[in-house]
Formats: structure tokens, sequence, C-alpha cells
């Protein structure tokens, strides 16, 4: 279930309608975590255990976390609660990429191995809810927050479907306390609420479904190398089509919360206006990004230990990151490139500070323009099947004497892709600093009125392919 299906759309407004009953405040949120587990169940049953499972594992870890006076029995449930959790994660997502990886080391060493055939099913989300349940965890050990007092309260902040199985990845400071009391019934919420699922359902189905994705495929399923011009255009449209189909969910999550009562952080703040990769990474997938700098960066040892230390913190880090995302080389290579941008980053910036150098207009206009070309470029390792296909797209990106047969995408086809890839980054330029929700607020209810119907209009007439959300895979 999907949140750009019929589907959906029926499950959605029973749950409204039976959310809007007037019961008690419990037996609403109980309704609400029935409904997120036939969400979830809507994929595949069984995978629902394993959601039950970390769910009571992570609630009773806190708890013994929070009871236990010595240090050492504390660190044991807090490694039981990593052992379950990241284990759990490692098998499904991990175990036949490694015994893939264990078997062409041994045909590359002159040995013999055959990896086990065990057709591992990928539950969906599981690294979402993995993320969310650990930092629930670490925060109680850390002391941060204290065991949540509502087991009910708890499995909802876990399975809540909006965001369940794509993020953004929730803190339980920043949902718990809203299932104190019950939202007020405010309208202005409900309809802001719709009108940001509105802009999620465009962002997927029009953009990402039906502009970018086809010259996106066309460049990384040709049969044929890709000519120069082809090639550019479809990295950039790669980027749009990620950009709006994360994007579009996370606006299609924070839209049906909203319209539940619920505020989820904001994942996305005009990343295609970055001033340089740190600041992209506080811009793009800010929940992943803010958990590994919280997890994983800062317990390394973050900043605090010379500069070396610190290019090696980020190395780490983004190099998880990227196996994060997906279990194949070419991601851990994504992130490895996205870790060797932060440490250059780094490193220049700490040899022009004793000059306190600041760019003028100028220059800030052309790193953010360096920043968008190597991000981009970066996505290719992210897109491609193997190395071998991505070193055939960066190879086409250089213009050279065509020796043989290329593919060429249509002219109209490219025209429109790069129309529509230089308005979504101009508007992100045009709207870096300033929150979504204060331009929407400062817009006259006419123009508000005239974009819900474009948007509406678009969305009925689109005739892109229906396809899954691409942070679905992880």
């Amino acid at each position: 279930m999907v949140f750009n299906s019929y589907t959906f759309a029926g499950f959605f407004l029973v749950v409204l309608l039976a959310y809007g009953l007037p019961l008690s405040w419990i037996s609403r949120k109980g309704g609400l975590l029935l409904a997120s587990y036939l969400f979830y169940a809507a994929w595949s049953p069984p995978f629902v255990l394993l959601l039950w499972f970390s769910t009571v594992v992570d609630w009773h870890v806190a708890r013994r976390l929070s009871q236990s006076r010595r240090e050492f029995t504390r660190r044991m449930w807090l490694l039981l609660s990593l052992a379950v959790n990241l284990g759990l994660l490692g098998f499904f997502k991990y175990g036949e990429f490694l015994a893939e990886s264990l078997r062409d080391l041994g045909i590359g060493l002159g040995g013999g191995f055959t990896e086990p055939s065990w057709n591992i099913v990928l539950p969906v989300g599981i690294s979402f809810y993995t993320f969310q349940t650990l930092s629930y965890s670490i925060d109680v050990y850390r002391r941060r927050c204290a065991p949540w007092h509502s087991f009910l309260d708890y499995a909802l902040y876990v399975s809540f479907f909006p965001q369940l199985v794509a993020g953004p990845i929730v803190r339980a400071e920043q949902f718990l306390p809203q299932c104190r009391e019950p939202p007020r019934r405010d309208l202005a919420a409900w309809s802001g609420g719709a009108a940001r699922l509105l802009t999620g359902l465009f962002q997927k189905c029009v953009l990402a479904d039906g502009i970018f994705a086809p010259t996106a495929d066309g460049l990384f399923a040709a049969e044929l190398p890709p000519g120069t011009p082809s090639a550019w255009c479809g990295m950039l449209a790669f980027s749009g089509q990620i950009y709006c189909d994360f994007a579009g969910y996370t606006n299609c999550a924070l839209g049906t919360a909203l319209c539940l009562g619920f505020r989820l952080p904001e994942n996305f703040r005009s990343p295609y206006a970055a001033l340089g990769f740190s600041d992209f990474w506080q811009r793009w997938h800010i929940s992943l990004s803010t958990w590994l700098r919280d997890y994983l960066y800062i317990p390394l040892g973050g900043n605090r230990h010379g500069r070396w230390r610190t290019v090696r913190n980020l190395m780490v880090t983004m190099l998880l990151g990227g196996l994060w995302h997906g279990a194949a080389w070419t991601f851990v290579a994504w992130g490895a490139c996205h870790g060797l941008f932060l440490m250059a980053e780094h490193l220049i910036r700490a040899a022009a500070w004793p000059w306190r150098w600041q760019p003028n207009k100028m220059t800030r206009g052309g790193l953010r323009l360096m920043t968008f070309l190597f991000v981009t470029l970066a996505w290719i390792l992210f897109r491609a099947e193997d190395f071998g296909q991505a070193l055939a797209i960066f190879t086409a990106l250089i213009p050279t004497e065509n020796k043989g047969p290329v593919w060429n995408m249509a002219d109209t086809q490219m025209l429109i892709s790069l129309m529509c890839m230089l308005a979504l980054c101009v508007t992100q330029w045009r709207t870096r600093d300033r929150a979504r929700h204060e331009i929407w607020a400062q817009l006259a209810w006419w123009k508000q009125a005239l974009i819900v119907t474009g948007m509406l209009v678009l969305l009925v007439t689109a005739s892109g392919e229906d396809r899954a959300f691409i942070y679905f895979q992880f």
C-alpha cells in the first residue's frame, strides 16, 4: 500500500473517519496502532512479527536501562538492543551481500566458494524503524530521556504508518510528548496537511514518475554507450527524480500525520541550493544525517581530537551511511565519495580559517553550483547497477569523437527534463533560507487555490508509469 494508490486513499479515508469518532484518546490511539499494523501487513503480514519483536525488545531494554544502577549491567542491556536490532538488519539486508562478497573474494584468491541460496526478502522499512528504536534505547542509556510510561504510545511511535516505511526517522522526544493529549481539531492544520499531501503526490507522480524517471531510466537501461548530451541529461534527470521521489514521500508522510494531529520533523530543506557538502547534509535526508551525527560521528570523537581524527570520523560515518542505503559496493563507493567531499571541505576550511576568508555573493553562487555538480556526479554511483555501468556513464560525460553507435534520447524529452530540473533548482535557490510553511502562509488565498488546482489537474492528467518510492528498497 503506497500513498499514490487508490487503496491508500480508501484506507486513509476510513482511518480519518474512525479517528474522528467521539471516543477516548486511548481508544483513538489504539485505532491508529491497529491501522499502522494493517498498513504494514499490506506488504507482507509475517514481517509484522519483526516489527512487534523490535518494539517489545527495546521497550523492555529501556526500562531495564532506567532501573539498573551498575554501569556494567546497563551496558549489557544496551548491547542486547544493539545485537537484536543490528542483527536483524544485518541478516535481512546484508546477508546475501556478505555471502556474494565472500564468494567473489574466494574466486579472486583462486579458491572455490558457493554461497548459500537464502533468497532473503528485505522487510520494507526495516532500516528506518531499526534506527528509530535504537535511538530510543541509546537515549535512555545516555539518560537524555526517561522510559515512556505507556507501551501503547511507544508502539505507536515505532509503527506510525505515515512515516513507517521510508521516514523521516523520528526521535522519541519528537513524537511521544504528542501522545499525552489528543490534538485539537484544527481546520487550518488539517487543510495544511491535505495541501502537503497533495504536494507530495504531485512531486512523486508528476515530476518524479512522469518527467524525470523516463529520462533517467532511459540512460541507465541503454544497451549502447550513451552520447554526451544524453548522459548529462539522464544524470541530471536522476538528480531530479530521486529528490522529487523521496521529498514527495516525506511530504506525503508529514501531510498525512498533520491531518491526524501529529507533527513530524522536516527531512528536506532545499538541498540543491546547498553551499558546500556539510550544508548539503544539513538539508538532504536530515533525519538520517542527524542520526549518524549523534549516534556515530560524535561517539567516534567528532571533531574533538584533531584534524586527522576528524576527517577519519567523517569518512567512517559516510561509508556506513552509504552502506545503510543498500547492500552493494556501489552504495559504499557513493558514501566514500561524500566522505571525500566532506574531508576536502574540512581541510580547505581549516587552511582558510587563519585569514577569516568569507566568500562574496558571486563566489557563493559558484560554490553552490560546484556542490550541486559533485552531488549530481555522485548520484551515478547511487543509481548504477555496477561499477562497469557507472564508469561507462562517467566516460560518456566527457565529449570525445564517437567511434561507434551511441544511444541518444529524443530532443523533446531532454528539453522537458532539463527545463523542469532548472525550475527545481531555481526554486530551491530562491527559498533556501525560508521554511515551506512560512512561504505557503504568506501567499494570498487565491494563489493557494490556483496552485492547488494546478497540481490537482496535473495529477489527474499525469501519464507516467506507477513506480514504488525509491527509498522503499532501503
